[in-house]
């Protein structure tokens, strides 16, 4: 387990292996007081994640003008030592505790440290410098880009959000049914019951139990509150879009019972003590819920319910895949593919472009770069581990132009 929202957990890793130790605005197609810490003597494997093979046998599988990351991936000589601080998402943080032991097989000279603090902090620590990576499921607003013009967003991988839930006595091989529609009526307070008409009309044939809906939502300034308060908005533009918003925190209605909680590790343990609860969490959460949780399939633009499957999240990122933009600023929230699912995301790096001297810029700009390298971090067997995917070639291109903007 990666964090525990109430008590918290800490991860350590070292050279030898682990130890357990808003935003508003957005753009469509143009464009947590508990803290989980990892402290990572963090060096670089190889591409392969094999530390016997070197980045030269990289380059002659894979040269620069195939592949915008590879001229990035230019590492700090072992002679000189870099230090990077990350915190933020905690969607993305089991993501990291992937890489960064991986990372730590060859290059031992880099010393980073992570933090599962919420995407909210991520992106304000970036910007006041006090980490090097902020790491975020929400893009920058603009009142945060016109704040902080040399902070920028950079897509790493893609990743989604569940929609879980805790009926008991309902078969675990039942996956309700649930549209955003629905989910912003429970959110306001207007349904309150599991047995309420709307959710029968998209359940046909299940008996649902007469018991209060527990909605749960974060406490923490949270990307996945911007991704589930994106989807209302969308799903419901006059109701949830008019009177509350997205954003990575916003002002949540009065709804008698309602619970926060810190953290994706917080909404896991809290759904799991509440019977009746509703919450959205994070994919990379997927192996604490499995058994415990209800997962309910949502409704996608097309009018077809969906599993956040690995085939449902491909084809929803298919079909924003040439829009990215420059900034790689975009929502990738209810979009048109008829079998995609309606809640995915770039998982962000929030980066200043100015560090502090050239050594920690190209740390910054290697060690990202490597992530995002489907022979580096980006390996099918380390995505599939926490439910996420890879980037699309031309949002692979966006994020090496923002690495490669990067200065010290």
């Amino acid at each position: 387990m990666l964090e525990r929202g109430r008590s918290g957990l800490t991860r350590i890793f070292k050279a030898g292996g682990p130890t357990e130790a808003s935003a508003k605005w957005k753009t469509k197609v143009a464009a947590v007081a508990l803290v989980g810490v990892s402290t990572i003597a963090a060096a670089c494997s190889s591409s392969s994640n094999n530390p016997t093979t070197t980045a030269a046998a990289k380059a002659t599988s894979t040269t620069a003008g195939s592949n915008p990351l590879t001229a990035l991936e230019n590492y700090v000589p072992s002679s000189s030592n870099v230090a990077l601080g990350e915190t933020g998402s905690s969607l993305l943080y089991p993501m990291f505790n992937i890489w960064v032991p991986l990372f730590n097989k060859q290059w031992s000279n880099y010393q980073i440290t992570t933090a599962s603090t919420g995407s909210g902090t991520g992106i304000s620590s970036a910007a006041n410098g006090t980490v090097q990576i902020g790491a975020s499921d929400a893009y920058l607003s603009q009142s945060q880009t016109t704040a902080t013009p040399g902070l920028m967003n950079i897509p790493l991988v893609i990743s989604a959000q569940m929609i879980n839930y805790n009926i008991p006595g309902l078969s675990s091989s039942t996956n309700l049914k649930l549209s955003g529609a629905v989910l912003s009526k429970i959110y306001q307070g207007t349904i309150t019951n599991w047995n309420d008409p709307a959710i029968a009309a998209l359940n046909p044939g299940v008996t649902l139990p007469s018991l209060t809906i527990v909605p749960l939502h974060r406490s923490d300034g949270s990307g996945d509150t911007f991704l589930f308060s994106t989807l209302l908005t969308d799903t419901d533009a006059n109701g949830w879009g008019t009177k509350v918003g997205e954003g990575t925190t916003v002002t949540w209605p009065t709804v008698p019972g309602a619970l926060a909680e810190n953290g994706n590790g917080g909404m896991v343990s809290g759904c799991k003590a509440t019977p009746g609860c509703v919450a959205y969490i994070g994919i990379s959460y997927l192996s604490q819920t499995q058994g415990s949780l209800g997962e309910a399939q949502v409704q996608n633009k097309a009018g077809n319910f969906e599993l956040p499957t690995q085939t449902a999240i491909a084809a929803e990122a298919a079909s924003f895949a040439s829009s990215t933009p420059a900034s790689g600023a975009i929502s990738l929230i209810y979009g048109p593919a008829s079998g995609g699912y309606p809640i995915i995301n770039y998982e962000y790096a929030i980066v200043n472009k100015t560090q502090s001297s050239p050594t920690v810029a190209q740390g910054i700009k290697s060690f990202l770069a490597w992530c995002m390298d489907s022979q580096g971090g980006a390996t099918a067997s380390n995505l599939s581990q926490v439910g996420f995917q890879p980037l699309p070639p031309s949002a692979i291109a966006v994020g090496a132009n923002l690495l490669s903007q990067i200065t010290g």
